[in-house]
């Protein structure tokens, strides 16, 4: 007797199966689809409430998307001076433009500003990404700090207990002086929120510049030893036992080009 026939996969969000196979993030997705630049099925689509099967046929500006791949991850040691950005529309390096060309398309998980340095992750898989960024996933972004004027106890007991600034309420930060000079202060500070300039608005508060910001490490991947503009896949097993179900099982594709 002939097994049953499997039943068909579960309609998603569109904007969810587009960063499922790498496209942009959600949020950029939906951006697109607004703007009337996605087609299923040879239908143009508007809304992001549009449910399509996760293995429709999509095309993005008249391209054809690849269907999804695993979800891989790779750790970037972002230099200063790099963009976290497709296109930068002043013209400045991105952190793209410096990545191999066999590379797939990859995304950020999360951001480093032009001038901060250090660990940054990449991923294939924009739903992934969006997950990792979110506070409620409390993994702990570290960085090594060197900031110029005086870091006090009291400054340390304000950061931990989270400060308001501007109207904007900062969680609580962790900070550990690492080692002093009469001209400045080393310090590895550790904190799960990430909003926007972060720690360089919430050090200038207290009076004090930062003068380098290194990110050592995302969670539970770390700088380690990688070099300036080096990348490295992570590898799938470490990624599945740190990772677990927010993982997606997306059906395999042979890997396309970064656009």
């Amino acid at each position: 007797m002939a097994p049953p026939p499997a039943p068909p996969p579960a309609a998603e969000r569109i904007a969810k199966v587009l960063a499922r196979r790498g496209v942009a993030s959600s949020r950029a997705a939906e951006e697109l689809i607004a703007a009337g630049r996605v087609e299923v099925e040879g239908e143009t689509v508007t809304s992001p409430a549009t449910r399509i099967a996760p293995d429709a046929a999509i095309r993005v500006d008249g391209a054809p998307v690849a269907a999804a791949e695993a979800a891989r991850l790779w750790r970037y040691h972002k230099p200063a001076g790099l963009v976290t950005t497709h296109k930068d529309p002043q013209g400045r390096p991105t952190v793209f433009e410096r990545l191999p060309p066999e590379l797939p398309r990859v995304i950020s998980i999360g951001r480093l500003d032009l001038t901060s340095e250090g660990l940054l992750l990449l991923t294939n898989d924009g739903a992934l990404a969006r997950t990792l960024e979110l506070p409620a996933t409390g993994w702990t972004r570290r960085y090594r700090v060197r900031l110029y004027g005086r870091l006090t106890p009291a400054d340390i007991a304000r950061l931990a207990e989270g400060i308001t600034v501007e109207e904007v309420r900062y969680g609580p930060v962790e900070v550990t002086v690492e080692r002093e000079t009469p001209s400045h202060v080393w310090a590895q500070v550790g904190l799960k929120e990430g909003k926007n300039r972060e720690i360089r608005r919430l050090m200038e508060h207290l009076g004090l510049r930062v003068g380098r910001l290194i990110r050592i490490a995302y969670g539970p991947f770390q700088l380690g030893n990688l070099a300036p503009g080096a990348i490295e896949e992570v590898n799938p097993k470490v990624l599945r036992d740190q990772l677990g179900r927010r993982l997606g099982a997306p059906a395999p594709a042979p890997a396309g080009g970064r656009r």
